[in-house]
């Protein structure tokens, strides 16, 4: 199934992959450059360009410099016409620290966008994860519903036969019909659910090739780190952690730079000038100093406010991506135990529709009774396929979440 994917890319023949990955997944380094391609991720990589030249302006500063001059005609009686001029040339100039802030903060910046395009490439890989198993967990379940189908039509044959040389009844034939007829409409509603799952992940990825059939879903299993350690991993390699942590950081840089920036830059430049037609000329030095006042007092205690925000918003991501983690590691456990759980009941379950088919047949057992364990054993499959989809789809997300999946 695996070469079928990549044919279908038009990719080489990959080495055998490091970490092993279950056989109803697409192919590791098919989904990696898939989700390169994503919207999300695109976005997200436009922002660290953007970043990096937030940066640069960050470390040239926003003071250039600035010409400015008048020309003009002055007219003195019995003395006659005069043209002067005057040019200014000047600059303001950081105060020592301020550049080093900024260059801090556009790092920083640059830190955080980079953060936020991984973390954008790990929702990107979720998504696919969810309307990868919601196709899998619906072509799964037409292919169920379709298993009942046919056993149902050969019941309606033999039924028929037994009618025609007076074994059974009439009745028994309407039984059958009327069951088959629901397992009919069964089989529509879950190819219904089927198309759309399918629909919506060719939509959403349309760089995923997929196969015509749906895989079936492979049991979940443990990856060999074990369930602790892939705990650990999420909160360690978190990408939404340390983007906040990075906004955090540039937060509190910026709320210095505003408290710096009480005290204004100075502007220094260079005067020329000339008067009465050239008969005075002169230059000197030019400095100016705004005075800073309420408004640059306020600007500072906003910054100060919104670096305390961004403290608090680290600890709520934190707190957040710990607890999803240990909450998904619980439930991967409760999910595992109701999946062996729905195993066993099939097991049983399709040895009483064998038993009852087989009584049936003999006479011993009427057919009301074996239609009710036959739906009995495909509600049991279903319940299961259900059971195995939710704990594949627990692990898979996981494995994403501690980045050993899908994710580098």
């Amino acid at each position: 199934m695996k070469w079928a994917w990549l044919l279908l890319a038009g990719a080489a023949l990959p080495a055998p992959p490091a970490t092993a990955q279950s056989s109803d997944l697409p192919p590791a380094d098919l989904v990696i450059r898939v989700l390169d391609t994503a919207p999300g991720v695109e976005a997200a990589t436009a922002r660290i360009g953007a970043a990096e030249a937030e940066a640069e302006a960050l470390r040239r500063g926003p003071h250039e410099i600035t010409a400015q001059g008048t020309l003009s005609r002055r007219r003195v009686d019995r003395e006659g016409n005069f043209v002067e001029y005057d040019a200014t040339i000047s600059r303001a100039f950081r105060l020592p620290g301020k550049a080093a802030l900024d260059r801090r903060a556009g790092a920083l910046g640059v830190d955080v966008a980079q953060n936020r395009m991984e973390d954008a490439r790990h929702q990107a890989a979720l998504s696919l994860a969810a309307l990868w198993y919601d196709w899998l967990l619906a072509a799964d379940l037409q292919r169920n519903a379709t298993r009942l189908v046919d056993n149902q039509r050969a019941l309606v044959s033999a039924t028929e036969r037994r009618v025609q040389v007076r074994d059974a009844a009439e009745l028994e034939l309407q039984q059958a019909s009327a069951a088959l007829a629901l397992a009919e409409a069964q089989v529509a509603e879950a190819a219904a659910g089927r198309d759309r799952a399918r629909a919506l992940l060719e939509t959403r990825f349309p760089d995923l090739p997929l196969p015509a059939e749906a895989p079936s879903l492979a049991a979940p299993a443990i990856p060999p780190e074990g369930l602790l350690e892939l705990q650990r991993l999420i909160v360690a390699r978190s990408h939404e952690i340390a983007a906040a942590a990075g906004t955090a950081e540039r937060q509190s840089i910026m709320a210095r730079r505003a408290r710096s920036d009480r005290f204004a830059d100075p502007s220094l430049g260079v005067r020329l000038f000339s008067e009465r037609g050239g008969e005075e000329q002169g230059a000197g030095l030019f400095a100016s100093l705004p005075l800073g006042g309420g408004y640059r007092r306020a600007l500072s205690e906003q910054a100060a406010a919104e670096a305390g925000a961004a403290r608090a918003d680290r600890v709520v991501v934190e707190r957040e991506v710990t607890g999803n983690a240990a909450a998904d590691v619980a439930e991967f456990r409760a999910r595992q135990t109701a999946w062996l759980a729905a195993g066993a009941a099939v097991e049983r379950a399709e040895r009483s529709a064998a038993l009852a088919t087989r009584g049936q047949q003999l006479g011993a057992i009427d057919l009301a009774d074996r239609l009710y364990a036959e739906r009995q054993a495909n509600e049991a499959r279903a319940q299961e396929l259900t059971a195995r989809a939710a704990a594949a789809r627990l692990i898979l997300k996981l494995r994403i979440d501690a980045h050993t999946m899908w994710i580098d």
